[in-house]
Protein backbone atom coordinates (compact mmCIF):
# COMPACT_ATOMS: atom_id res chain seq x y z
CA UNK A 1 0.00 0.00 0.00
CA UNK A 2 1.61 3.75 -0.79
CA UNK A 3 0.54 6.70 -2.20
CA UNK A 4 1.55 8.56 -5.59
CA UNK A 5 1.19 12.19 -6.38
CA UNK A 6 0.07 13.26 -10.08
CA UNK A 7 0.69 15.41 -11.58
CA UNK A 8 -2.23 18.52 -10.94
CA UNK A 9 -0.84 17.72 -7.38
CA UNK A 10 -3.67 15.06 -6.32
CA UNK A 11 -2.59 12.47 -3.88
CA UNK A 12 -3.80 9.11 -5.13
CA UNK A 13 -4.28 5.79 -2.22
CA UNK A 14 -3.41 1.85 -3.81
CA UNK A 15 -2.37 -1.25 -2.98
CA UNK A 16 -0.16 -3.81 -3.95
CA UNK A 17 -1.17 -7.27 -2.72
CA UNK A 18 0.42 -10.63 -4.17
CA UNK A 19 3.15 -11.74 -6.93
CA UNK A 20 2.89 -12.89 -10.67
CA UNK A 21 1.03 -12.01 -13.56
CA UNK A 22 -0.23 -8.41 -12.77
CA UNK A 23 -4.04 -7.38 -12.48
CA UNK A 24 -4.96 -3.60 -12.12
CA UNK A 25 -8.45 -2.72 -10.75
CA UNK A 26 -10.42 0.25 -10.84
CA UNK A 27 -13.79 0.58 -9.28
CA UNK A 28 -16.76 2.86 -9.65
CA UNK A 29 -19.13 5.84 -8.13
CA UNK A 30 -18.75 6.17 -4.92
CA UNK A 31 -16.68 3.31 -3.96
CA UNK A 32 -12.95 2.96 -3.27
CA UNK A 33 -10.42 -0.21 -4.13
CA UNK A 34 -11.57 -1.25 -1.22
CA UNK A 35 -14.61 -2.78 -3.16
CA UNK A 36 -12.38 -5.00 -5.16
CA UNK A 37 -11.31 -6.97 -1.92
CA UNK A 38 -13.13 -10.40 -2.51
CA UNK A 39 -11.67 -10.42 -6.74
CA UNK A 40 -8.27 -9.57 -5.07
CA UNK A 41 -7.86 -11.49 -2.42
CA UNK A 42 -8.94 -14.47 -4.78
CA UNK A 43 -6.54 -13.59 -7.70
CA UNK A 44 -3.83 -12.73 -5.13
CA UNK A 45 -4.22 -16.45 -3.50
CA UNK A 46 -4.29 -17.77 -7.26
CA UNK A 47 -1.11 -16.56 -8.28
CA UNK A 48 -1.40 -12.92 -9.61
CA UNK A 49 -0.47 -9.83 -8.31
CA UNK A 50 -3.38 -7.44 -8.19
CA UNK A 51 -2.78 -3.84 -8.01
CA UNK A 52 -5.83 -1.03 -6.84
CA UNK A 53 -6.35 2.68 -6.45
CA UNK A 54 -8.64 5.03 -4.33
CA UNK A 55 -9.70 7.13 -7.51
CA UNK A 56 -9.56 11.14 -7.05
CA UNK A 57 -12.07 12.42 -4.66
CA UNK A 58 -12.54 8.38 -3.66
CA UNK A 59 -11.48 6.58 -0.70
CA UNK A 60 -8.14 7.52 0.63
CA UNK A 61 -7.10 9.52 -2.04
CA UNK A 62 -7.37 13.50 -1.73
CA UNK A 63 -10.64 15.31 -3.01
CA UNK A 64 -9.40 17.19 -5.87
CA UNK A 65 -11.26 20.04 -6.80
CA UNK A 66 -10.80 19.31 -10.46
CA UNK A 67 -10.00 16.45 -12.28
CA UNK A 68 -13.58 14.84 -11.41
CA UNK A 69 -14.37 13.82 -14.87
CA UNK A 70 -12.83 10.35 -17.70
CA UNK A 71 -9.88 11.92 -18.50
CA UNK A 72 -9.27 12.94 -15.03
CA UNK A 73 -9.62 8.93 -13.85
CA UNK A 74 -7.58 7.64 -16.88
CA UNK A 75 -4.90 10.08 -16.13
CA UNK A 76 -4.43 9.03 -12.20
CA UNK A 77 -4.76 5.40 -13.16
CA UNK A 78 -1.95 5.70 -16.26
CA UNK A 79 -0.03 7.42 -13.47
CA UNK A 80 0.02 4.10 -10.97
CA UNK A 81 0.81 1.87 -14.01
CA UNK A 82 3.45 4.08 -14.96
CA UNK A 83 5.25 4.08 -11.79
CA UNK A 84 8.72 2.93 -12.19
CA UNK A 85 8.93 1.19 -8.34
CA UNK A 86 5.61 -0.82 -9.40
CA UNK A 87 6.98 -1.81 -12.53
CA UNK A 88 3.42 -2.97 -13.56
CA UNK A 89 4.33 -4.61 -17.33
CA UNK A 90 1.92 -7.26 -19.10
CA UNK A 91 -0.97 -5.81 -16.81
CA UNK A 92 -4.93 -6.40 -17.54
CA UNK A 93 -7.72 -3.93 -16.27
CA UNK A 94 -10.67 -4.96 -14.09
CA UNK A 95 -13.08 -2.30 -14.24
CA UNK A 96 -16.28 -1.22 -12.10
CA UNK A 97 -18.53 1.86 -13.25
CA UNK A 98 -16.55 4.81 -14.38
CA UNK A 99 -13.93 2.51 -15.03
CA UNK A 100 -14.45 3.30 -19.18
CA UNK A 101 -10.71 4.64 -19.79
CA UNK A 102 -9.17 2.46 -22.01
CA UNK A 103 -9.38 4.57 -24.77
CA UNK A 104 -7.74 7.20 -22.74
CA UNK A 105 -5.38 5.11 -21.32
CA UNK A 106 -3.77 4.52 -24.53
CA UNK A 107 -2.92 8.40 -24.88
CA UNK A 108 -1.60 8.94 -21.75
CA UNK A 109 0.97 5.77 -21.47
CA UNK A 110 2.23 6.67 -25.08
CA UNK A 111 1.18 3.71 -26.90
CA UNK A 112 -1.36 1.10 -28.13
CA UNK A 113 -2.76 -1.37 -25.33
CA UNK A 114 -0.88 -4.75 -26.30
CA UNK A 115 -2.60 -8.29 -26.49
CA UNK A 116 -1.29 -9.38 -23.22
CA UNK A 117 -3.72 -6.48 -21.44
CA UNK A 118 -6.95 -7.60 -21.52
CA UNK A 119 -10.34 -5.83 -20.34
CA UNK A 120 -12.44 -7.51 -18.25
CA UNK A 121 -16.12 -4.87 -17.47
CA UNK A 122 -18.39 -5.29 -14.46
CA UNK A 123 -21.81 -3.09 -15.29
CA UNK A 124 -19.67 -0.47 -16.61
CA UNK A 125 -21.95 2.59 -18.14
CA UNK A 126 -20.74 2.50 -21.88
CA UNK A 127 -24.68 2.44 -22.31
CA UNK A 128 -24.15 6.46 -22.37
CA UNK A 129 -27.64 6.54 -20.46
CA UNK A 130 -28.92 9.90 -20.51
CA UNK A 131 -30.98 10.81 -23.15
CA UNK A 132 -29.01 13.53 -24.92
CA UNK A 133 -30.44 12.82 -28.23
CA UNK A 134 -32.02 10.52 -30.83
CA UNK A 135 -28.88 8.39 -30.66
CA UNK A 136 -29.23 7.31 -27.63
CA UNK A 137 -33.47 6.26 -27.25
CA UNK A 138 -33.00 3.59 -24.43
CA UNK A 139 -30.61 6.15 -22.29
CA UNK A 140 -32.17 7.33 -19.14
CA UNK A 141 -33.89 11.24 -18.90
CA UNK A 142 -31.50 13.64 -17.48
CA UNK A 143 -34.14 13.94 -14.72
CA UNK A 144 -32.65 10.96 -13.47
CA UNK A 145 -29.42 12.27 -12.80
CA UNK A 146 -30.54 15.51 -11.67
CA UNK A 147 -32.24 13.39 -8.79
CA UNK A 148 -29.11 11.38 -8.23
CA UNK A 149 -27.34 15.27 -7.69
CA UNK A 150 -30.17 16.33 -5.24
CA UNK A 151 -29.96 13.25 -3.40
CA UNK A 152 -26.43 13.51 -2.97
CA UNK A 153 -26.01 17.27 -2.55
CA UNK A 154 -29.21 17.49 0.34
CA UNK A 155 -28.65 14.57 2.47
CA UNK A 156 -25.96 12.15 1.19
CA UNK A 157 -25.68 10.05 4.02
CA UNK A 158 -29.45 8.98 3.99
CA UNK A 159 -29.20 8.63 -0.09
CA UNK A 160 -26.26 6.27 -0.24
CA UNK A 161 -28.37 4.19 3.21
CA UNK A 162 -31.07 3.91 0.56
CA UNK A 163 -29.00 3.25 -2.64
CA UNK A 164 -27.29 0.29 -0.97
CA UNK A 165 -30.70 -1.60 -1.05
CA UNK A 166 -30.96 -1.72 -5.35
CA UNK A 167 -27.10 -1.58 -5.34
CA UNK A 168 -27.17 -4.97 -4.09
CA UNK A 169 -30.81 -6.14 -4.89
CA UNK A 170 -31.45 -6.19 -0.73
CA UNK A 171 -35.02 -4.62 -1.62
CA UNK A 172 -36.15 -7.60 -3.77
CA UNK A 173 -38.62 -10.69 -2.04
CA UNK A 174 -36.26 -13.25 -0.52
CA UNK A 175 -32.89 -11.02 -0.85
CA UNK A 176 -30.04 -12.26 1.81
CA UNK A 177 -27.94 -10.09 1.62
CA UNK A 178 -26.18 -9.42 5.20
CA UNK A 179 -26.79 -5.46 6.81
CA UNK A 180 -22.45 -6.05 6.66
CA UNK A 181 -22.13 -5.58 2.53
CA UNK A 182 -25.05 -2.68 3.28
CA UNK A 183 -23.16 -0.97 5.95
CA UNK A 184 -19.76 -1.37 4.03
CA UNK A 185 -21.68 0.53 0.74
CA UNK A 186 -22.49 3.38 2.92
CA UNK A 187 -18.77 3.50 4.51
CA UNK A 188 -17.12 3.59 1.21
CA UNK A 189 -19.61 6.01 -0.32
CA UNK A 190 -19.13 8.75 2.73
CA UNK A 191 -15.40 8.43 2.07
CA UNK A 192 -16.45 9.75 -1.26
CA UNK A 193 -15.93 13.66 -1.24
CA UNK A 194 -19.50 15.83 -1.67
CA UNK A 195 -17.73 17.87 -4.38
CA UNK A 196 -16.65 15.14 -6.88
CA UNK A 197 -19.34 12.88 -5.92
CA UNK A 198 -21.45 15.45 -7.28
CA UNK A 199 -19.23 16.01 -10.20
CA UNK A 200 -18.70 12.59 -11.38
CA UNK A 201 -22.73 11.91 -11.95
CA UNK A 202 -22.15 14.00 -14.62
CA UNK A 203 -19.05 12.04 -15.73
CA UNK A 204 -20.77 8.58 -15.82
CA UNK A 205 -23.84 9.62 -17.25
CA UNK A 206 -23.01 12.21 -20.23
CA UNK A 207 -20.11 10.69 -21.38
CA UNK A 208 -20.27 9.16 -24.44
CA UNK A 209 -17.76 6.01 -24.97
CA UNK A 210 -19.29 4.75 -28.26
CA UNK A 211 -17.17 5.46 -31.12
CA UNK A 212 -13.82 4.25 -28.31
CA UNK A 213 -15.37 1.09 -27.66
CA UNK A 214 -15.70 0.18 -31.54
CA UNK A 215 -11.99 0.12 -31.55
CA UNK A 216 -11.21 -2.16 -28.77
CA UNK A 217 -8.85 -5.21 -30.29
CA UNK A 218 -8.30 -6.26 -26.93
CA UNK A 219 -9.91 -9.49 -25.49
CA UNK A 220 -12.78 -8.00 -23.35
CA UNK A 221 -15.05 -9.92 -21.00
CA UNK A 222 -18.41 -7.84 -19.58
CA UNK A 223 -20.10 -9.35 -16.40
CA UNK A 224 -23.19 -8.41 -15.55
CA UNK A 225 -26.62 -8.78 -13.64
CA UNK A 226 -29.84 -9.55 -15.79
CA UNK A 227 -31.81 -8.22 -12.10
CA UNK A 228 -29.85 -4.78 -12.28
CA UNK A 229 -32.02 -1.94 -11.09
CA UNK A 230 -28.66 0.47 -10.96
CA UNK A 231 -27.48 -0.34 -14.90
CA UNK A 232 -30.05 -2.59 -16.64
CA UNK A 233 -28.66 -5.61 -18.47
CA UNK A 234 -29.76 -4.14 -22.06
CA UNK A 235 -27.95 -1.23 -21.53
CA UNK A 236 -23.97 -2.44 -21.19
CA UNK A 237 -23.95 -5.96 -21.44
CA UNK A 238 -26.09 -6.34 -24.63
CA UNK A 239 -24.43 -2.90 -25.96
CA UNK A 240 -21.29 -3.98 -25.21
CA UNK A 241 -21.77 -7.40 -26.95
CA UNK A 242 -22.76 -5.11 -30.18
CA UNK A 243 -19.99 -2.22 -29.56
CA UNK A 244 -16.50 -4.40 -28.73
CA UNK A 245 -15.13 -7.23 -31.98
CA UNK A 246 -15.37 -10.12 -30.10
CA UNK A 247 -16.59 -9.19 -26.31
CA UNK A 248 -17.61 -12.20 -24.47
CA UNK A 249 -20.70 -12.00 -22.69
CA UNK A 250 -21.41 -13.32 -19.08
CA UNK A 251 -25.03 -12.43 -17.74
CA UNK A 252 -25.98 -13.87 -14.49
CA UNK A 253 -29.50 -14.82 -13.37
CA UNK A 254 -31.00 -12.86 -10.72
CA UNK A 255 -27.71 -10.97 -9.73
CA UNK A 256 -28.33 -7.15 -8.85
CA UNK A 257 -25.53 -4.66 -9.75
CA UNK A 258 -23.46 -5.33 -6.67
CA UNK A 259 -22.44 -8.84 -7.83
CA UNK A 260 -18.69 -8.95 -6.93
CA UNK A 261 -20.25 -9.07 -3.32
CA UNK A 262 -23.51 -11.02 -3.65
CA UNK A 263 -22.23 -13.59 -6.57
CA UNK A 264 -19.05 -13.21 -5.26
CA UNK A 265 -17.56 -17.28 -5.85
CA UNK A 266 -19.24 -17.23 -9.63
CA UNK A 267 -17.78 -13.77 -10.37
CA UNK A 268 -14.10 -14.72 -9.09
CA UNK A 269 -14.08 -18.08 -11.19
CA UNK A 270 -15.17 -16.22 -14.62
CA UNK A 271 -12.66 -13.62 -13.87
CA UNK A 272 -9.96 -16.18 -13.41
CA UNK A 273 -11.18 -18.57 -16.31
CA UNK A 274 -10.80 -14.95 -18.57
CA UNK A 275 -7.48 -14.02 -17.03
CA UNK A 276 -6.10 -17.23 -17.63
CA UNK A 277 -7.28 -17.08 -21.35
Amino acid sequence: MGTILVKDGTTVYYKDWGKGPVVTFSHGWPLSSDAWDGQMLFLAQNGFRVVAHDRRGHGRSSQASSGNDMNGYADDLAAVIARPELALRDWQLVRLILGAVADTLEDDLGRPLNPLEGLASYTDPNDWRVQLHAANPEGLPIEVFDGLRSGVAKDRSQFYKDLAGPFYGANKPGARVSQGVLDQFWLWSMQCGLKNAYESIKAFSETDLTEDLKKFDIPTLVMHGDDDQIVPVKNHAEKSARLIKGAKIRVYPGAPHGLTATHQDRVNADLLAFIKG
